[in-house]
């Protein structure tokens, strides 16, 4: 049976996890204002579920950031990719070259690997849950992340230790 809506504990998760789901989105999207349209749009449906999620409700609303995202690039194929700028720029990064050498080679590959890639290592979702997550099959899973792991070698050399060797 559905629990009534606590809307202090939807503010509560808002405030404490929106930092992060952010992050999340700007990675998928590539665009700080797709970014933030994403997480509203996944915060306004989990909102409208809220009574009936059980347990802890982040993989819940992070479904719902994936799939939307998986919506919007399929609706949008013709829409021109932007460029990834710095999204966090008020925050410590040891590594600042490495982190925009990422950024930079990202916003290279299509929408469909860089959300595979932010899925199985940002998330660190298996192949079988990121198929499961963009409803796509498992094997699919495998050949984005080798494509797009290859494309990162090619367009970065400078991140080929991070992206590990092909052989």
């Amino acid at each position: 049976m559905p629990q009534p809506y606590d809307e202090d504990a939807f503010r509560a998760f808002v405030l404490a996890r929106t930092p992060a789901l952010s992050r999340t989105a700007y990675l998928l999207t590539g665009n700080a204002h797709l970014a933030e349209d994403l997480v509203q749009t996944a915060l306004f449906k989990a909102a409208k579920s809220w009574g009936r999620i059980q347990g802890d409700p982040e993989p819940y609303v992070r479904r719902i950031l994936y799939t939307q995202n998986v919506s919007w690039w399929r609706s949008r194929r013709h829409v021109r990719e932007h460029r990834l700028g710095a999204y966090d720029e008020a925050a410590t990064h040891p590594d600042t070259d490495l982190r925009l050498s990422l950024e930079q080679a990202l916003a290279r590959l299509t929408t469909r690997q860089r959300t595979v890639l932010v899925l199985r290592y940002f998330e660190d979702l298996t192949e079988v849950q990121t198929a499961a997550t963009l409803g796509i099959g498992a094997g699919t899973v495998k050949s984005i992340s080798r494509q797009a792991l290859a494309r990162l070698r090619t367009l970065a050399p400078d991140l080929a230790e991070h992206v590990g060797d092909p052989s």
